[in-house]
This record gives structure tokens, sequence and C-alpha cells, in this order.
């Protein structure tokens, strides 16, 4: 096996000498590492909650030292797992790190204004950075542990509903987790991954019986249904969006009480000794159009810093659709800038497709690049 699958491996020891023979081969130029540059990711998801190319925290952590990164952060959903693993390989490697812990909150102040997360009024997604270790004090485990549990609560009760509606195409919550997760952590991503190796598996791997399946299942043409079974990206993606999706029989709205609040989230965040994060969206949403409001409402709550996916504000096709967001990204970027908001920038790879790193020569972030760069050195020193 290469050192990257080792790297890679859910068996910790099996990544942990993959790192320690990368070290070693990097140090006698075997592997040829590029010069440090200003280039970076300050939000990579790990395999111990979803990521796009089952990318460990190890490995994301090589990845960077390879490509010569600034820095690098790791973000998990609901769960702490990888950062003691990311601090480790990042010290090993002499790789800048900040690790953080993405989740969603409820946010009463804006109970009725969709914020960042699509159809869902005063449901945020929200993150803590600077976290620096796995463990949490005794105070919060009791905190950190439901995070998990209603998380994957959530997701168990998702599964159940959708395999009534893909019967007899089902999947075991608990032989997904073993499966498709190190350590148990379950999101909506690695179960569209299981109902497609499930459909698989069913009907013995038959092309024609698989496309007329979910032809119907996810309502569309045949033909469209025989292209998409080629393309098992795109087939998870729609099998999320039809079926998990609002309006999909897996979906179940959220309330007040299926989040922690914005306020008990950043105690915890804190008490952790990291820092909270407004994690925001594009700017055209009714929750983050008045920004100023926005920032004093996170800023209330103890937020310093902000997390942004600056590819989505400049990365359409359509140059009309692109205006509106290259204006918010800007904005954002500026006010945050004056309010004294640190700004952490990644691509998130928690999903396929998904960059390993910005373009950040292009036009519209180079300018943006000393206020990222600022940011990353107010989280780190």
């Amino acid at each position: 096996m290469d050192i990257e699958s080792r790297l890679n491996s859910f068996d910790p020891q099996v990544r942990k000498e993959a790192l320690l023979e990368a070290k070693k081969m990097i140090e006698e130029g075997k592997i040829a590492v590029a010069e440090q540059s200003e280039i970076h990711n300050m939000h990579c998801h790990s395999f111990f909650s979803y990521n796009g190319y089952g990318y460990s925290p190890s490995y994301v952590v090589y990845l960077a030292k390879l490509k010569g990164f600034y820095a690098v952060g790791l973000v998990d959903f609901d769960v702490l797992d990888g950062v003691d693993e990311f601090l480790e390989a990042a010290e090993l490697l002499g790789v800048k790190a900040i690790c953080g812990m993405e989740t969603r909150v409820y946010i009463e102040e804006l109970a009725d204004k969709e914020i960042n997360s699509p159809g869902e009024p005063g449901i945020a997604y929200h993150l803590g950075c600077g976290f620096k270790s796995s463990a949490v004090p005794a105070e919060w485990k009791e905190f950190a542990a439901e995070l998990k549990k209603r998380a994957n609560d959530r997701t168990r009760k998702l599964v159940e509903l959708v395999n009534g509606y893909l019967a007899p195409v089902v999947i075991d919550f608990d032989a997904t987790a073993g499966e498709f997760t190190p350590f148990g952590n379950v999101t909506e991503r690695h179960v569209c991954s299981a109902y497609r190796v499930s459909a698989e598996k069913y009907f013995a791997n038959d092309t024609a019986k698989i496309a007329a399946f979910w032809a119907e299942k996810l309502k569309m043409e045949l033909a469209d249904a025989e292209k998409l079974i080629a393309d098992p990206v795109k087939l998870e993606g729609q099998i999320r969006a039809k079926t998990m999706k609002k309006c999909g029989v897996g979906y179940v709205a959220p309330g007040p009480e299926s989040f922690p609040t914005l306020k008990a989230m950043n105690e915890f965040i804190k008490g952790c000794g990291a820092t909270p994060t407004l994690a925001w969206l594009n700017g055209l949403t009714p929750g983050e159009a008045d920004l100023e409001t926005l920032l004093a409402l996170h800023k209330k709550y103890g937020a310093t810093a902000a997390t942004l996916i600056p590819d989505r504000n400049f990365n359409l096709k359509d140059e009309a659709k692109n205006a509106p967001l290259v204006r918010e990204l800007n904005r954002f970027v500026k006010t945050c800038d004056e309010q004294g908001f640190s700004l952490l920038a990644g691509t998130e790879m928690n999903a396929p497709g998904q960059k390993l790193v910005d373009d950040f020569g292009n036009d519209i972030l180079k300018p943006l690049m000393p206020s990222f760069v600022k940011g990353i050195d107010n989280m780190i020193k």
C-alpha cells in the first residue's frame, strides 16, 4: 500500500507510521515539497465528519506541507475527534495549523430570517476555531457528547425515513457507521454513499435495473438516470437533494430544540479555550443582508473571528449573478477588518469536486489576501 493510502487508513497506527515515514522521506529529499507561500485552506473537513476525497487529518496536513501552505485548518462537524492527530501531524511536519468544530445553532434574534442554512430560518452553521485538544474540560464533556448524539440521532432518523421510501434498497445505520467512518460520526453524505452502494449490491451491479430504480425513486427520466449512475458523485448529490433536503422524505424541519443556542454553543467553545467564529454564506440572505447587525449580534455572544468559502462568491459563469456576490464578498471582508474580526478562508472539501485550495492569484481574491493572512496570524499567535 502506498504512503498516501496509508495516511488515509482508518487505522490510527497505520496513519502514524505513514506520517513518520513521510517526514523522513521529506527530510531526505525523496518527497518534494513546495516553498512556503501565502496560499492556505483554513476550512478542511476530514473523514472524522466527511471529506469528499476520504482524507484523514494527517493527510490534510501532509498535503499542506507538499503544497507549501502558509497554514491549514481542520474543521469537522460536531466532533473534535481529529484535533489531536491534526496538531501532532502539523508539529511533526512543521505546518502552521488551527483546529475547529462546525455545527448548527439556533439564533433566537433571527428566528424569522434565513441566515446561512438554506430554507431554515433561525438556524445557522457556526464554528469554534482554535481548539487545542480532542479532549474537553470535564465540565463540558456532557455538552460535547450531546452534540455528537444529536447529530447521529438526526441522521439515524433520516435513515429510518429514507429506508421506508427506498425499500428494498435499505441500509443499516450502525453498519454504515462502521464501514464509512472511522469513529462513528455519520453524516448525510456518508448515508448517500451507502445507499448508492446498497443499490449496486441489491441489483447485483445490473446497470439497467439500477438505472430503473433510481429513475423511479428520484423521479427522473430513465435516460437521465442511466447517465447519472455512471457518475457516483452526481448520483449521491441527487440522492441527497431528492430524499434528504427540504421536501424530501427524510427531511425533518429543525426547530429551536434541534440545535444548541448560539449563546450556549459559544459558552462551550470559550470553555474549551477556542474562539467563537461566525460562518458567512454570501451576504444575500435576509439574515446576512444587514451585516453590521449580524456582526454585532455575534460579537455580543463572544465571536471575534469569521470564516468564509470565497469560491462561492465569484466563481459563477453568469457575470450578472457574480456581480452582487463579489460586491458582498468585498463588503464582508472590509467590514470584518474594520470591526476586528479575524478572517479564515477555506474550501471545506466536504464534497467531491471542492478545491484543495482557493485560487488566491485571481483578480478578485488577490487584494483580499492580506486580510486572510492577518486573520491566520491573529488566530495562531
